[in-house]
């Protein structure tokens, strides 16, 4: 499901950035949030595109990947590891347990958490759909000069670190103001 491209708006050749004239889109084109987000678009496209065959979204290739490293993990432990928030997790789990991806069972330490783990289905798709991932890194990188694309990747785990401990010191606050406790 490919998004359709849009043209990007250019300023006026008398705007300049920070002046009344400058444009809402030009501003987009400045914002740290809009442009990670459209980067994460055109990524998931690409994504999309490669992994049609296996009928795989990028959060999915995410969850084989880190299961696949720890067999058993808990669904807590898969949002640490993978940064999908907890009730989207639940909901890729089901969906890859209906196409027989992954299974689940009771912890023996926690009645309450489910241990996952990669099915034989769920093994064959990941050892299918790891060439065709690291072809999608590849082709994502390309749009960098070959110098920038460690840089590049250093710098957005940077920012996934930084503001990982950010989100981090809020929760807690978060949960004492609207009366809840971190589950």
């Amino acid at each position: 499901m490919a998004n359709k491209k849009t043209p990007r708006a250019k300023p006026a050749k008398n705007d300049k950035p920070g002046t009344q004239k400058e444009s809402k889109v030009v501003q987009l084109e400045q914002s740290p949030i809009h442009l990670l987000h459209r980067a994460g678009q055109c990524a998931g496209d690409v994504f999309q595109s490669e992994m049609r065959t296996e009928d795989l979204t990028p959060r999915q290739y995410a969850v084989l990947v880190a299961v696949s490293e720890k067999e058993g993990l808990s669904q807590t432990d898969l949002v640490e590891m993978t940064g999908i928030d907890r009730s989207t997790l639940a909901d890729i789990i089901r969906r890859m347990l209906k196409k027989g991806l992954v299974q689940r069972r009771r912890t023996k330490e926690d009645a309450r958490a489910y241990a996952v783990k990669l099915t034989e289905e769920g093994r064959r798709i990941l050892q299918t759909a790891e060439p065709m991932a690291r072809k999608v890194d590849a082709r994502i990188l390309e749009a960098l000069p070959a110098p920038e694309r460690e840089r590049f990747l250093s710098d957005l785990n940077m920012i996934v670190e930084a503001l990982g401990r950010l989100e981090s010191a809020v929760e807690p606050v978060k949960a004492k103001v609207s009366g809840r406790r971190k589950a």
